[in-house]
C-alpha cells in the first residue's frame, strides 16, 4: 500500500537529485552534459552580446549617428545573429573549447575564445560582404566580438571559481593513486592535497621499495606495484599517476598495460622521453607536469587551414618587417665580410631536405669550427648549443638574442617549407642522431617558433624539446598556435633562452 513520503524522505531525494545534477554538469568537466551546457550557455550569451550590440550602434549610436535611411530593425539581424552562433560554437568546438584538460588556465580559455571569436566575425563578415556588402553596419560585428569575449571570458572566470568550490567540497573529484614514494611522487601528492580545486583526491601510493611500505601522513600505503589491479578495483580509482624514472621503464609500461586493461586514465611525469606516444596530454600540479595518452587523427583539412593562415600572416609580416631586415643586413655587411643572408640545408616535414634563411650572425667559416666546440654542447649530444658561442659577432648576438636573426624565414613559411608554429627545423647532422621516438617531430613542417621556444628555447634538454613538440602535433589548433604566437612575444623580448 503506497504511503506518504514523509518530509526528510522527500528532502534527501532532493539533495540526492541536486547532488547528481552537479556531478553531471561539474564532476566530468569533458563529459556530454558538462560540454552541452558549457555550449548552451556559449549560445545565449553570444546571441545576448549581439543584442547588445545592436543597442549600442541603433538605438545609443556609438560610432556615429546613425540616419533614418541606414537604420535596419533587429529582426533583420535574425537570420545572421543565428548564423554567428552556429558559427562560433563550431569554432570553439572545433579548437577544444569544451574539452579541457583539468588545471588548464582562465588566460588559456579566453585564449582560445578570443582566437575563435576572430576567426568567427571575419567568416561572418566575409560571406555578408559576398551576399549584401552595404547592408549590416560593420561596427555591430566589431562590437559584437568585443562583447562575446567579455561575456564568456566573465563566464568562463565564473565556472572555474564554482568548479574550484565544489571540487573542495569533494564534488567532482577523481580518486587518484601514485606509482612511487620517491621525491617526485611525494611532491606530486603534497601539491595534489594542497590544491583540492585541481579535483584530485590522493588515495594512496604503491611501491616496490620495503622501506616505503608505511603510511606517508594522510596517504596511505597500498602496497607494491605489482598488485595495482588489485588496488584499483579496490580503492575504485579513476586516474594512476606514475612517477618512476626511466630505469625502470619494462615496470612502467606494464602498469601502463594494466591501466588500459582496467580503462582507467594514467599520467606520467615526464622523466621519460622514449615511449612511443599516440597523443600527449599535459596537465600541471603547482609547476609539476603530467603527461597522459589519447588517441588523436588530424584532418587534411586542419592542416590546409593552418596553411592558409601561414601565408596571410608571413606575407604580412614580410611586408612590415621589411625596413628591420634591411637595417640588420646594412648593420651585418658593415661589421664582416660575407653574405648578410646565410643558407643551411635543414630536415622539413617527412625527412625532406630545404634551404633554410637566416641573417647570419656568426664569423665566416663559422660551421668547420663545430667540431672541435661540439663536446662544450649545453643541451646533449644530438643538438648543439652553447651559450657564450666564440664564433658569433658582436652583431650577431644582438640579432639571435632579439630573435631578428630568424626574419628572413618568413620566405620560407611563403615556400610552404615552414610554418609560422612548429617544431624546431633540424640539421640533418642531428636526425642521423634520433631515436626512433625523436622522428615523430618531423610529422611535421617545422616552424619559426613553437613550445619549445615560448618554454625555455636553447635552455630545455633535447629530449624535453622533443615531447614538448609531441604535444603540439598531437593537440593542435588554431587557438594553441595563437596563444604560441601571443607567448612568443615576451619570449623574444626577454631574450630569455636565446643565444
Amino acid at each position: 500500500m503506497p504511503t506518504e513520503d514523509s518530509p526528510s524522505d522527500t528532502g534527501s531525494r532532493r539533495r540526492a537529485g541536486n547532488s547528481g545534477l552537479l556531478q553531471a554538469l561539474f564532476g566530468q568537466p569533458n563529459g556530454f552534459w558538462s560540454r552541452a551546457f558549457r555550449a548552451f550557455c556559449d549560445a545565449l550569451l553570444i546571441n545576448a552580446a549581439f543584442v547588445l550590440a545592436y543597442v549600442a550602434r541603433y538605438v545609443l549610436e556609438i560610432g556615429g549617428n546613425v540616419e533614418a535611411v541606414n537604420y535596419v530593425p533587429l529582426t533583420a539581424f535574425l537570420p545572421v545573429q543565428l548564423a554567428l552562433t552556429f558559427i562560433l560554437i563550431f569554432v570553439y568546438r572545433m579548437q577544444g573549447l569544451y574539452h579541457l584538460p583539468r588545471g588548464v588556465s582562465w588566460l588559456d580559455e579566453s585564449a582560445t575564445i578570443f582566437s575563435g571569436t576572430l576567426i568567427g566575425i571575419a567568416t561572418i563578415i566575409f560571406v555578408l560582404f559576398l551576399v549584401r556588402p552595404f547592408y549590416y553596419s560593420r561596427l555591430i560585428f566589431g562590437f559584437s566580438g568585443i562583447l562575446i569575449v567579455v561575456l564568456l571570458g566573465a563566464f568562463r572566470l565564473l565556472w572555474g571559481a564554482v568548479l574550484a568550490r565544489l571540487r573542495q567540497r569533494g564534488i567532482g573529484v577523481a580518486r587518484a593513486l601514485i606509482v612511487g614514494a620517491g621525491t617526485v611522487g611525494r611532491a606530486i601528492m603534497q601539491n595534489l592535497a594542497a590544491l583540492p580545486e585541481l579535483g584530485y583526491q590522493v588515495v594512496g601510493f604503491v611501491d616496490d621499495d620495503p622501506q616505503k611500505q608505511e603510511d606517508l601522513g594522510r596517504f596511505k600505503a597500498l602496497g607494491p606495484t605489482d598488485g595495482i589491479v588489485g588496488v584499483v578495483k579496490e580503492q575504485a580509482i579513476d586516474e594512476v599517476i606514475i612517477t618512476l624514472p626511466w630505469i625502470s621503464h619494462r615496470k612502467i609500461m606494464a602498469i601502463m598495460d594494466a591501466c588500459q586493461r582496467q580503462r582507467v586514465r594514467f599520467r606520467i611525469v615526464p622523466d621519460l622521453f622514449e615511449l612511443s606516444l599516440s597523443r600527449v596530454d599535459i596537465d600541471e600540479v603547482n609547476g609539476i607536469p603530467l603527461i597522459g595518452l589519447r588517441e588523436v587523427s588530424i584532418s587534411r583539412t586542419s592542416w590546409l587551414l593552418k596553411r592558409a593562415v601561414d601565408i596571410v600572416v608571413a606575407a604580412i609580416m614580410l611586408v612590415l618587417t621589411a625596413p628591420l631586415m634591411l637595417l640588420a643586413a646594412i648593420a651585418i655587411k658593415l661589421e664582416s665580410p660575407g653574405p648578410a643572408v646565410f643558407t643551411q640545408v635543414r630536415v622539413g616535414q617527412g625527412g625532406r631536405l630545404f634551404t633554410v634563411y637566416k641573417f647570419r650572425s656568426m664569423r665566416l667559416g663559422a660551421e668547420e669550427e663545430l667540431p672541435e666546440l661540439a663536446a662544450q654542447s649545453e643541451v646533449g649530444k644530438v643538438l648543439f648549443k652553447m651559450r657564450h658561442d666564440p664564433r658569433h659577432t658582436s652583431v650577431g648576438r644582438f640579432l639571435r638574442r632579439s630573435s631578428i636573426d630568424e626574419l628572413p624565414q618568413l620566405y620560407n613559411v611563403l615556400r610552404g617549407e615552414m610554418s609560422l608554429v612548429g617544431p624546431r627545423p633540424a640539421i640533418p647532422s642531428e636526425v642521423a642522431q634520433y631515436e626512433d621516438w625523436h622522428r615523430k617531430r618531423l610529422e611535421v613542417p617545422p616552424g619559426i617558433t613553437g613550445l619549445w621556444q615560448v618554454m625555455g628555447r636553447s635552455e630545455i634538454p633535447f629530449d624535453e624539446m622533443v615531447m614538448l613538440d609531441i604535444y603540439y602535433i598531437e593537440n593542435w589548433s588554431l587557438g594553441l598556435d595563437f596563444r604560441i604566437l601571443l607567448r612568443t612575444i615576451p619570449t623574444v623580448l626577454s631574450g630569455r633562452g636565446a643565444y
